[in-house]
C-alpha cells in the first residue's frame, strides 16, 4: 500500500465543500483511505493550520471546528504521529477558553511530565494542572 502526506487544503476543501470538484475529489481520496487502499499521514501542524483557519477564515463555530476535526483524527488509514497528545489537546480546547495551540502546549508539558511553564500568556493559568511562572 502506498502512503502519502496529506496537506491542509486537501482536509479544508473536504471539510467545506467550497469546491464542489475538489470536495469530490478528496471524498473519493478520504474513502480510498477508509477502504484500506491508500495510508494517509499529516502533521501535527497541519491539525492546528485545520483548527486555525477553520475559526478565523471560514468563522465556524468552535464546537464545530472541534466536530470537524475528531472525524479526521478518526478516520481508518490515517496516521497522525502524536495523533493521543492531539485528542487529549481537544478535549481541553473544548473545555477551556483557551486556543488550539495553548491546549496543545498545556497537554504536550503534561504527557512529558514538565513542571510547569515560563509565559507571560496567563491564558495558561485556566489549566488546572499547570503552573504557569514569569522570569
Amino acid at each position: 500500500m502506498k502512503n502519502y502526506f496529506i496537506d491542509t487544503n486537501i482536509f479544508l476543501r473536504f471539510l467545506t465543500a467550497d469546491n464542489k470538484e475538489k470536495y469530490n475529489k478528496c471524498k473519493q481520496l478520504f474513502q480510498r483511505a477508509v477502504f484500506g487502499k491508500e495510508l494517509l499521514i499529516t502533521s501535527d501542524l497541519v491539525i492546528a493550520e485545520i483548527i486555525w483557519t477553520l475559526l478565523s477564515f471560514y468563522k465556524i463555530p468552535k464546537q464545530e471546528v472541534i466536530e470537524k476535526v475528531t472525524i479526521i483524527l478518526n478516520t481508518p488509514n490515517l496516521k497522525i504521529e502524536n495523533h493521543k497528545l492531539i485528542n487529549e489537546a481537544l478535549l481541553l480546547f473544548s473545555l477551556k477558553n483557551l486556543d488550539f495551540i495553548d491546549a496543545y502546549n498545556s497537554t504536550y508539558i503534561r504527557q512529558k511530565q514538565i513542571d510547569g511553564i515560563y509565559s507571560y500568556d496567563r491564558d495558561f493559568d485556566k489549566v488546572d494542572f499547570l503552573e504557569r511562572l514569569e522570569p
